[in-house]
């Protein structure tokens, strides 16, 4: 049996895209929105530090939506094990500039020309945003901080997030990667939530998906939050296949062992 007939719902429950106005609005999402603010006001770096799935792109996502589009622009570019060119050509492709150079003189150059014209004849305010930061190699944070500097150094235009795993903050430490770490001025650390906290994020998906009332026992909200370690991702999952669980039984309560059941399928 599909679950979303079953019960009612209007869209598809525990989604990752959801729009900008139906983020869950936490204090930690405050954290995040405030530290980004800070950071581009005086054009510097932010770190958003979290465990997997704990909801460090939705934050910046619903911290990136509270401003207004024509004068804030994002780059936002996945980190990966390459060296800092394929960093440069990232960024150069979310400014619209394709480019076959391997030179790093070229490639810097063409980023200072693309930011310089994006803050002075724009009037657009750029931040980069790099997710899954603590993929970078070690040999990326002790460049990366270049990208920052503009006439001497003395011209902030363009301000950094760097979001990623708890490791972060670790590789930071490295003697090689100082004159990054010096740059940071902020960090937003993005924690497992409480039960408490669960359970307000279990019924606020359910109501963006068009249910007012929640299926799920109290046991089966207890078993999702210590199923999931108090990460949105995999609570999402574990309560989607709960859903499942319980449609397939034909039950209108979603139990505790409709989660464990979910939590089987998952790895």
């Amino acid at each position: 049996m599909t679950y979303r007939p079953f019960f009612g719902f209007a869209q598809e429950p525990f989604a990752a895209d959801l729009d900008l106005d139906n983020i869950l609005q936490t204090d930690d999402l405050a954290a995040v929105s405030q530290r980004v603010e800070y950071v581009m006001r005086i054009g510097a770096i932010g770190l958003v530090p979290g465990g997997v799935g704990a909801g460090k792109s939705p934050a910046l996502r619903g911290a990136w939506g509270q401003l207004h589009p024509s004068q804030y622009n994002p780059l936002w570019i996945p980190a990966t094990a390459g060296s800092i060119l394929e960093v440069y050509r990232q960024l150069l492709a979310e400014l619209d500039i394709n480019t076959a150079a391997s030179s790093r003189a070229v490639l810097t150059r063409l980023i200072r020309q693309q930011i310089q014209n994006l803050v002075v004849t724009k009037k657009q305010q750029p931040l980069l945003i790099i997710d899954e930061a603590s993929l970078l190699r070690l040999d990326v944070f002790t460049e990366l901080h270049t990208l920052t500097q503009f006439q001497g150094d003395s011209k902030p235009w363009l301000p950094m997030i760097l979001a990623g795993q708890n490791n972060l903050a670790d590789n930071l430490l490295y003697r090689t990667a100082i004159p990054l770490a010096s740059r940071i001025v902020a960090r937003a650390h993005l924690k497992a939530v409480n039960r408490e906290g669960m359970e307000q994020y279990i019924i606020h998906h359910l109501e963006v998906a068009g249910m007012k009332n929640s299926p799920f026992e109290e046991q089966a909200v207890t078993a999702i939050h210590q199923g999931s370690g108090g990460l949105f991702r995999k609570a999402n999952h574990l309560a989607r296949g709960a859903l499942i669980a319980a449609a397939a039984e034909k039950s209108q309560t979603v139990t505790a062992e409709h989660v464990r059941m979910a939590d089987s399928e998952l790895l």
